[in-house]
């Protein structure tokens, strides 16, 4: 297969050149290139030099890869990688990029990659293209859905980025899906792609802190930290929690440490926020989980516990309120969700100060501790807090 060059959109593309390695060099030490893909670490000029003279001419001239220089048509300037890592002899290709640091967030990436697609579809004839990337990585997802990928779900990778087995996203495009240069997409303003974009843009930076105003002074919502441990362990070891949630029995520090991993990877997967409530010296008071439905992108459900020496003082209605704010600003949810044992009527209490509805009864409607349980149901609906 011949190398080419494509020029669109405002994007160059073209065959690499011995002289791209000492950029190649640089952009390659930016620890998100090296934490996402499969690029040596340590990366060395010798691994430059090899992905810009052998590793891509064999690709091309083997006809399994079709690898991009991204630059400026104007200066020349490197701005990122992109092309076909693989091509398939039933007309499937897979896309890989990344962009150099210093050209982030200027949408060259999407530019680059809609490019690629059109041409493979066009002049290779390739009847579909796949998008993998590890679970976490919401930067290359973002692109992906901003270039029309449909993502279609996860698998487990067979050379993640990092030793070990690791879950990645798939997707998929198609002839005749790519977006038009210059338009915004299925990702862009109305389109049917624009949740999942917004979602993984919010999931792709750190989890935030949130605040809430109580009598007793300013409650933070933030991720677990190493500190909160112990307290996590007391409340979960007390007799009201274990009477109405589903926690180990007994509780050890370990299930501590496993839940804050939980709610670590939940953010990194996208499918929920699990937050602290710290009170005004930082010190536990509780958590409060929302977590996003698999049947529905607009429905999440909440859950929740309070230390026992924070009983009492507000403190769930007010952090419910804020988190509700949150998923609904930022995520985009239409309906949140509430359940709880009934005769729980502590969590009743938390939930219907903070403007949930309880809408009734579902009769054996959770599995506790070995039976099924009625439990109340409620929701909060984006217009309540209007």
């Amino acid at each position: 297969m011949e190398p080419v060059e494509i020029i669109e959109d405002g994007a160059l593309l073209r065959p690499w050149r011995e002289t791209d390695a000492e950029a190649v060099h640089r952009a390659c030490q930016d620890p998100d290139i090296q934490r996402w893909t499969t690029v040596p670490r340590p990366y060395r000029p010798e691994h430059a030099h090899g992905f810009v003279t052998e590793m891509s001419r064999k690709a091309w001239a083997e006809g399994t890869g079709a690898p991009f220089a991204v630059c400026d048509p104007d200066t020349g300037e490197l701005l990122g990688s992109s092309g076909l890592i693989s091509i398939d002899k039933d007309g499937t290709g897979e896309i890989g990029y990344w962009t150099a640091p210093w050209a982030r967030g200027r949408g060259v990436m999407v530019r680059a990659t809609r490019a690629v697609a059109r041409w493979s579809f066009d002049t290779l004839g390739l009847r579909r293209l796949i998008w993998q990337s590890e679970v976490g990585n919401h930067a290359s997802r973002l692109v992906a859905l901003r270039a029309g990928f449909r993502i279609d779900g996860r698998l487990r990778l067979a050379n993640p980025a990092l030793p070990g087995s690791a879950d990645g996203w798939i997707g998929s495009l198609l002839p005749g899906e790519v977006p038009a240069a210059g338009s915004t997409g299925p990702a862009g303003p109305a389109g049917p792609g624009t949740l999942a974009a917004r979602r993984a843009a919010v999931f792709g930076r750190p989890q935030p802190v949130l605040f809430a105003e109580t009598g007793a002074g300013e409650l933070r919502l933030r991720p677990m930290e190493e500190k909160d441990l112990d307290a996590v362990v007391q409340t979960c070891r007390d007799p009201e929690s274990i009477r109405w949630t589903t926690v180990p029995d007994p509780y050890e520090r370990a299930d501590a440490q496993g839940y804050q991993a939980y709610g670590r990877d939940a953010w990194a997967r996208g499918d929920a926020a699990c937050f602290v409530i710290a009170d005004s010296d930082d010190r536990y008071a509780g958590t409060l989980d929302l977590r996003l439905s698999p049947a529905d992108p607009l429905v999440a459900d909440v859950g929740f516990m309070t230390a026992p020496a924070a009983r009492g003082r507000g403190y769930l209605p007010a952090a419910l309120v804020a988190l509700s704010a949150w998923g609904f600003s930022t995520l985009g949810l239409a309906r949140i969700e509430w359940k709880a044992n009934v005769g729980n009527t502590a969590s009743r209490r938390a939930a219907e100060k903070a403007g949930f509805l309880v809408e009734g009864i579902a009769r054996g409607g959770v599995q506790h501790r070995g039976e099924r349980v009625d439990v109340w149901v409620g929701a909060l609906l984006a217009k309540d807090l209007g």
